[in-house]
């Protein structure tokens, strides 16, 4: 005799796809991403919706941003930090402004760009020194050579005229600016999931005695990531001293936080292997939207630090490895608490002789 079974009408397709939806952001490194950008899409609808309008300026801030972070991407999925990208920014703009005319600028500024690049891959490979120290050192080493070159002031490009021009719009809202971070996202993107140096960048930041075993030069490996990270960097300070027709060698002071805060937001893991440029991409866009957002509502620079650090504590404290790491912490305390009421329980009690 068959027992009758319960009619099963489906489930509901509303929570169906919610859960599908919350598997792939749990899945995907950009979930956390696309988790602050609609929070921030949200909160500046109702706040500040004046944000929207003024895109155009959104854009530009989510570019500059954008593109440091697009090369510190490369650096820390092989598990290296760089530092001294705010200070190469700042040094690229700099030596750019000491040229006589602006292509000359632009390709001393790229090489600049190779030359910090170098000569952080020279520190952290062949001398042996973490990538923190090292770059942590020529970022104070490079925003001197900046103030001392600029003797601490603004220098004015020769060719304002054409500098002007490069802010100005090309299409529709779109800046040079922005569309030459469009161009470098999809450039990089290619390169770390179509070309095999890019993908060994992963290997290399993943396992890398094991990238070393399957032959891997790794030391190849960071001495490009190094030079790619310091390249982009130097590329965003031209962009940037060109929209401000003069190199400030006071500028970029919260392009190091804003571009970390990006890249790991996006889901780029700090200890190598894991990530993607399409998460810093929304990591980048949800931060410029954010600034943006707190600079129309008149916080200021100092406070807006704020935000955006504990946006970064945040998404550290919420990456999966730390969850992993901080549920096994409290499962490992729980288990001793439990051991030694138990030691209590089962351990008699001393009697004193009479």
């Amino acid at each position: 005799m068959t027992t009758p079974q319960s009619l099963n009408f489906g489930d509901n397709p509303v929570r169906t796809k919610a859960n599908r939806l919350r598997r792939v952001l749990r899945r995907r490194p950009e979930g956390r991403a696309f988790a602050l950008l609609g929070v921030v899409a949200v909160a500046a609808l109702i706040f500040e919706p004046l944000v929207f309008t003024a895109y155009p300026v959104t854009l530009s801030r989510v570019a500059l941003v954008g593109l440091v972070a697009l090369g510190l991407t490369v650096v820390i999925l092989m598990g290296e930090l760089d530092l001294s990208v705010a200070s190469t920014v700042v040094l690229a703009g700099v030596v750019m402004a000491q040229m006589p005319n602006i292509p000359l600028g632009i390709l001393a500024a790229l090489a600049t760009g190779v030359v910090v690049g170098l000569v952080n891959a020279f520190f952290v490979v062949k001398v042996g020194i973490n990538s923190f120290i090292a770059t942590l050192g020529m970022l104070f080493v490079l925003k001197g050579l900046a103030v001392v070159i600029s003797s601490s002031k603004p220098i004015p490009l020769d060719n304002i005229t054409f500098a002007v021009k490069f802010g100005l719009p090309l299409v529709g809202a779109l800046t040079p600016r922005i569309l030459i971070f469009v161009v470098a996202f999809v450039l990089l993107h290619v390169f770390l999931t179509r070309v095999r140096a890019g993908r060994e960048a992963f290997a290399v930041g993943g396992n890398r005695q094991a990238a070393r075993d399957a032959g891997i030069p790794v030391n190849r490996r960071l001495v490009t990531g190094f030079v790619m990270c310091g390249v982009v960097a130097a590329g965003a300070g031209a962009i940037d001293t060109l929209e401000r027709t003069a190199a400030d060698p006071t500028a970029a002071s919260t392009v190091l936080l804003s571009s970390f805060a990006a890249a790991i937001i996006g889901g780029v893991a700090l200890t190598g292997g894991r990530g993607s440029v399409l998460g810093t991409l929304i990591g980048a866009l949800s931060l410029g939207t954010l600034e943006v957002a707190l600079t129309l509502t008149g916080v200021q620079v100092d406070i807006q630090q704020i935000f955006i650090g504990g946006v970064l504590l945040l998404a550290v404290m919420t990456d999966p490895a730390s969850l992993r790491a901080a549920s096994s912490s409290i499962r490992t305390f729980m288990q001793g608490l439990r051991a030694r009421s138990t030691d209590r329980e089962l351990t008699p009690p001393n009697t004193l002789p009479s």
